[in-house]
């Protein structure tokens, strides 16, 4: 049996035996999970640094090596997310629907579980945590694939979650990784109808579109972030200045960084060099249309491709626009349905941005990198949904769970 599918068959039934555990069960194994992340962490830094030899000798970019990077602030960091996470009221068994129906029938929809979750990601070792722990909280088995980039990082991870569990009622089978990554196990994995009931790949564009392409599992899409900030006609500038550097530079790394600024004609007139100078300040590289490079000449031009483009780094992509309408437009064009804002103090234009623009979250007058799971109360999330079905936005407790319909009766049968 090779490992995906014996890893699979454990994972399923850990997760039946997991829906008979406490929310004290839960919690216990949580906070234990934190406390041995802490302990082990001389062995998870020093694995770690075997991944980041790695990366840099295979010529990784910088902004990978960082989101592959633990150190003992990140592992803390981590260690204290666990901890909200225990505080957050557990959602198994909540009554969301009740009724009698006339034949006397109590009818209750309940949250459950949904079972095995998969996740698929690419160096960030911070998932295996928030996967795994937000997957116990809520019942669920998880299957952890990580890739060959940060694989020493998700071995200790999974190890030092393993013995945390071994000392609470929670088995260690819940919490599965496939060692091997290889292409083969990854494709084995997308075909885990069996075992697997849902898939939620974390990455870039590529593996997210490979793994809708392939995958017969059901799948949670956690899109790129090809995020944009537009200043408006009516922003105020220091308002706007101080969210498009924080946006861009607070973290250029993540998916909710922006990518894209568009900036109103008249605006740009009277304050958009200021902005660029302080971008370009911050050694930002600004790809422009040929009208800011004119004004702006540090500025390189833009191709067609660029306003696609999720760059990752310090590198951003310019354009004017005439209009609310027009902004609207071309993000609903180039977006990725993440996380977009608008700068601006007209309510007018305010909620045709809102409203018009197709995002899991959207803005206004505030800095796109809010959306995070912790930032939105949930402790931790398991990704940022991008797709209208099941879950959008940050994913935190409720997003891992289904639902069940229990009815009581007293000997009703059906005419």
């Amino acid at each position: 049996m090779n490992e995906v599918l014996q890893k699979g068959k454990l994972a399923k039934a850990a997760s039946y035996a997991l829906s008979g555990v406490t929310t004290e069960d839960k919690n216990n194994a949580l906070l234990q999970i934190a406390k041995q992340m802490v302990a082990d962490q001389d062995t998870i830094i020093a694995e770690n640094k075997k991944d980041l030899t790695s990366g840099e000798e295979a010529g990784l970019d910088s902004s990978v090596l960082d989101r592959i990077m633990l150190n003992e602030e990140r592992i803390e960091a981590m260690a204290h997310g666990i901890e909200l996470l225990v505080k957050l009221n557990d959602p198994i068994n909540e009554v969301l629907e009740s009724s009698t129906l006339d034949n006397g029938l109590a009818v209750n929809k309940i949250r459950v579980p949904i079972g095995v979750i998969g996740m698929i990601y690419e160096a960030r070792p911070n998932v295996t945590i928030d996967a795994a722990t937000l997957s116990l909280k809520t019942g669920n088995a998880v299957i952890l694939r990580g890739s060959s980039s940060a694989i020493h990082s998700n071995k200790a991870l999974v190890d030092s979650i393993h013995r945390a569990l071994e000392q609470t009622n929670i088995t260690k089978d819940a919490v599965q990784l496939i060692e091997d990554t290889s292409r083969e196990t990854a494709k084995h994995l997308f075909q885990l109808n069996q075992y697997l009931d849902v898939l939620i790949p974390r990455g870039g564009a590529k593996l997210i579109e490979t793994v809708i392409r392939e995958s017969t599992v059901p799948v949670i899409e956690t899109g790129a972030g090809n995020c944009h900030a537009f200043v408006d006609e009516s922003a105020q500038q220091e308002m706007a200045e101080n969210i498009v550097l924080n946006a861009k530079l607070q973290r250029p790394s993540v998916c909710n960084a922006i990518e894209s600024l568009l900036i109103q004609k008249d605006w740009f007139e009277e304050h958009g060099v200021d902005l660029l100078t302080k971008l370009h300040e911050q050694d930002v590289k600004i790809i422009a249309e040929e009208a800011i490079v004119e004004k702006f000449p540090q500025a390189e031009r833009a191709t067609e491709e660029d306003w696609g483009t999720e760059y990752l780094d310090l590198t951003i992509s310019v354009k004017l626009v005439d209009d609310v309408t027009e902004a609207v437009a071309h993000i609903n064009e180039y977006g990725t349905h993440h996380s977009e804002t608008i700068i601006t103090e007209s309510d007018t234009n305010k909620n045709i941005f809102l409203g018009g623009v197709d995002a899991s979250s959207v803005y206004h007058n505030a800095s796109t990198r809010f959306t995070d799971g912790f930032e939105f109360g949930y402790g931790a999330e398991i990704g940022i949904s991008t797709q209208k079905l099941h879950a959008r936005g940050p994913m935190g407790l409720q997003a891992l769970t289904s639902t069940k319909f229990v009815i009581e009766g007293n000997g009703q049968v059906r005419e």
